[in-house]
């Protein structure tokens, strides 16, 4: 099932666990921004799943997607006081995925860095319900069972979540295609690597903002750096793990394309960007080692 999980013993209940895992994973790292904690949630559901009687079940995925919701949601409200304590800028965890996920470009959005930074701002039980009605397509009536309100209240935080998503959600994101972001970060990885900042300047928004996430386990600003210069300059002088020293490499991270930076062979650091109108608006570097563990292959995630 995965590293982190304990392998169950075969029949009915695995292969129906089994069917739904990749989606269930998704519903998990969407409210959590965490694949850690969404397979940690995923155990908990497997545990409860192999106690229940099937027959008494009408709809396996629905019950598993109820389930996953609520285990969600749990470590969501220990998270959200963990992460008062977290050092410097958070992240959420990147992962690896297959080119068909940036393909459903509403899908991509809403696996992104950018994404799942503005799904932080809502409140656990408004996240847990926009991810299942606006990703999953998830019935009111389902929800509510979900998260234990009642229909009525669910189409209510659901607007109100809405809102509140729209307000923030990254300007043009979504009409950006994979073929756009693809040529975008090309065009800043040769920058990069030359060290041309004139056009590093160019491919970036006036109001760009640089966002590193170490953890306080290794070298990351503890702010983020915004504008274009002082973000050119910061590139330029070598932040840590973008420089003559290391090593890019083009890969795919939730739903957009990214850069792996190794150094002496080493993953040191990721870089997510977020495009709009052309330009890079915001850089997402990701240095934690805690949060570098899933970048050998792909996570297969999908919201059906």
């Amino acid at each position: 099932m995965s590293e982190r999980m304990a392998t169950p013993d075969g029949g009915p209940a695995t292969e129906v666990f089994l069917a739904h895992r990749n989606l269930l994973f998704t519903v998990a790292y969407e409210m959590l921004g965490s694949a850690a904690d969404a397979e940690d949630a995923l155990q908990e559901t497997w545990l409860r799943w192999s106690a229940v009687d099937l027959a008494t079940v009408r709809d396996p995925r629905a019950y598993l997607v109820r389930a996953t919701t609520r285990q969600a949601l749990l470590r969501l409200r220990t998270l959200a006081r963990r992460r008062e304590t977290y050092v410097g800028p958070w992240l959420p965890e990147p992962l690896l995925t297959t080119p068909d996920v940036a393909e459903d470009v509403e899908f991509a959005e809403s696996v992104s860095t950018a994404m799942l930074l503005v799904l932080e701002t809502l409140a656990p039980t408004e996240r847990a319900v926009f991810v299942l009605r606006e990703v999953f397509a998830v019935d009111y009536a389902e929800i509510a069972a979900a998260v234990g309100k009642s229909p009525a209240a669910v189409r209510q935080i659901a607007h109100r979540a809405r809102a509140h998503v729209a307000a923030r959600r990254p300007r043009g994101s979504a009409a950006v295609t994979a073929r756009e972001s693809r040529r975008a970060l090309a065009a800043f990885r040769r920058a990069v690597e030359t060290g041309d900042l004139r056009a590093l300047l160019d491919m970036l928004a006036p109001d760009v903002v640089l966002v590193g996430d170490g953890g306080g386990a290794v070298t990351a600003a503890t702010e983020p750096v915004v504008g274009a210069p002082a973000v050119a300059r910061t590139l330029s002088a070598g932040l840590p793990g973008l420089g003559a020293r290391a090593t890019l490499e083009t890969v795919e991270a939730n739903g957009r394309p990214a850069l792996v930076v190794r150094i002496a062979g080493e993953i040191d650091d990721v870089v997510t960007v977020r495009i709009d109108d052309g330009l890079i608006t915001a850089l997402y570097v990701v240095r934690n080692p805690r949060k570098l563990t899933r970048l050998t292959r792909p996570t297969p995630v999908t919201r059906s």
